[in-house]
């Protein structure tokens, strides 16, 4: 069974929002795990996008998406999100959510070796 569950994928226009969900999958938890999101196009590297501490205290963005992406986390902190603006085609990609050990409540990573569970990841296409 897949660890992590992203939703909120689907085709927009240039310009345009999406807000992707990643949610812990039946009888598990990730409430005390760092989450991150990272995206793949085919054929390309995984590329990192944003990560959240533990404890939502502390966000990192790659600087491709910074000021145009928002990463939280809700209540329970069992589901975090992705609040994408102003997509641009280049952001067209497969984004996969992930979750990895926190070492302390503030702590984050941008490196995809750090997280060792992961979602199956959801198409955002961007039309331009």
């Amino acid at each position: 069974q897949v660890p992590l569950v992203e939703s909120g994928g689907g085709l927009v226009q240039a310009g345009g929002s999406l807000r992707l969900s990643c949610a812990a999958a039946s009888g598990r938890t990730f409430s005390n795990y760092a989450m991150g999101w990272f995206r793949q196009a085919p054929g390309q590297e995984r590329e990192f996008v944003a990560a959240i501490s533990r404890d939502s205290s502390r966000t990192y963005y790659a600087d491709s998406v910074k000021g145009r992406c928002t990463t939280s986390r809700g209540n329970p902190k069992n589901t975090v999100y992705l609040q994408m603006n102003s997509l641009k085609p280049k952001d067209t990609d497969v984004y996969y959510c992930a979750a990895g050990e926190a070492l302390y409540s503030g702590a984050y990573y941008y490196e995809d070796s750090k997280y060792g569970y992961w979602g199956q990841g959801t198409q955002v296409p961007v039309s331009s």
